[in-house]
């Protein structure tokens, strides 16, 4: 008997994709410019990070990956200094460091910079660039030429930020890569051993895009270590030197760049 045209049809169960199990991952070789050991980092009964290792070397690219809520955001927010871990050990060039505020993790060396970039559009860039930190005279007086110059030399040397030759142009007439690139310059000036990169590319253009991964490139060559968190394995890729993936705060996946293969990853980042 022939089955019914209208007949109802129980759709197939998709295929089983197996999860992955937490890590220790890659212990570094040498020691590193950041380490942090089995951090834990609790919001009441909910564990945001659990028995976390990660580490940043001197040279190197960090690709910090996982889908939404996988706990990247929570990791870079403690190394930055603003949410600090509930238990576990962070370490400094091999020397165990506290790290609970924004400022200690500055003066540590760790700049954070955000998609939404923490500059103020109605204020120069030579004022972006000294916000905090300003450069005065004898009697406390802001520097304002001293400032202007300095900027002129960031700005023609840090990063190579090309259509920007006015120090005191608002930084809202800048494009969106070149407010990046403000926010990179400002690092490089200040001396920052380490970059945390928090989805920098989400809201620029492809042309804009390939020049903020030029600068992570040319900072590595300079000494200037970086973490790119990112949804985008294909920038990742381009880039990095290895990969960290996350799942449910916890490491479930580290290889180094020649190790691995972009649908390797691209695999382990689905199962989250």
């Amino acid at each position: 008997m022939s089955e019914p045209r209208h007949a109802l049809r129980h759709p197939q169960k998709p295929a089983h994709i197996p999860v992955d199990r937490p890590t220790e991952g890659i212990r570094p070789e040498e020691t590193p410019l950041y380490e942090a050991r089995k951090i834990v980092k609790r919001y009441g009964s909910f564990v945001a990070l659990n028995n976390m290792d990660f580490h940043i070397g001197r040279n190197e690219v960090v690709g910090l990956l996982g889908d939404n809520g996988a706990g990247k955001s929570t990791l870079v927010r403690m190394i930055s200094g603003i949410n600090p871990p509930t238990s576990g050990e962070v370490f400094i060039n091999g020397k165990k460091t506290d790290i609970r505020t924004r400022a200690e993790s500055e003066a540590s060396g760790i700049e954070t910079i955000y998609q939404d970039i923490a500059l103020v559009d109605s204020m120069s860039i030579t004022r972006n660039i000294f916000m905090g930190r300003e450069i005065t005279g004898r009697f406390g007086f802001m520097d304002h030429r001293k400032m202007e110059e300095v900027t002129i030399d960031i700005l023609g040397s840090a990063v190579q930020i090309s259509g920007i030759d006015d120090p005191r142009k608002e930084v809202g007439f800048l494009s969106g890569g070149q407010k990046q690139a403000v926010a990179i310059a400002r690092a490089v000036h200040f001396k920052r051993n380490i970059l945390l990169l928090d989805e920098p590319t989400s809201a620029l253009s492809v042309r804009e895009t390939e020049h903020l991964l030029g600068y992570v490139r040319d900072l590595k060559k300079e000494g200037t270590s970086s973490v790119l968190v990112t949804h985008n394995l294909y920038h990742a890729f381009m880039v990095c030197d290895r990969f960290v993936v996350m799942s449910h705060g916890a490491k479930v996946f580290e290889a180094r760049k020649e190790d691995t293969t972009i649908e390797e990853v691209t695999d382990h980042v689905i199962r989250t």
